[in-house]
């Protein structure tokens, strides 16, 4: 039984982790064992993850098993998107320009900012009182 071509890669948005393996096929989207409009319920949430596709035009060209954890729904959207970015590199590397110049081989570096310690937050400080 040959073996067939199988791309994997992985991307990462503020907490969010999504790990892909990507194979030929017919556009068949499996997230976390759940169908891709089924995980992704909202078309603005769809178009994050099929940006990279639609961009290679290759949009019905690859089956994607998609595993996401961490962070909320767009986080594990741009994770997604970032991985599938990837995975479409080593399908052919002649493709860096044009996913580059989109942005989407870019890891979103923002984070949440640490708690600081005496202070109720972030950024926030407790009201001052001068006597």
């Amino acid at each position: 039984m040959p073996e067939t071509e199988e791309f994997v890669a992985t991307g990462r948005r503020k907490t969010s982790v999504a790990r892909i393996r990507m194979t030929p096929g017919s556009g068949k989207i499996d997230i976390n064992g759940r169908s891709f409009e089924d995980y992704f319920p909202t078309v603005p949430l769809q178009n994050v993850v099929l940006q990279p596709l639609q961009s290679a035009k290759a949009v019905n060209a690859y089956d994607l098993w998609i595993n996401t954890s961490g962070g909320g729904a767009m986080g594990q959207a741009g994770a997604a998107q970032l991985a599938i970015a990837r995975a479409l590199l080593q399908v052919d590397g002649n493709l860096r320009g044009l996913l580059k110049s989109e942005g989407l081989l870019r890891r979103d570096p923002r984070m949440k900012e640490r708690k600081k310690s005496g202070q109720p937050g972030a950024r926030k400080r407790f009201q001052f009182s001068k006597r």
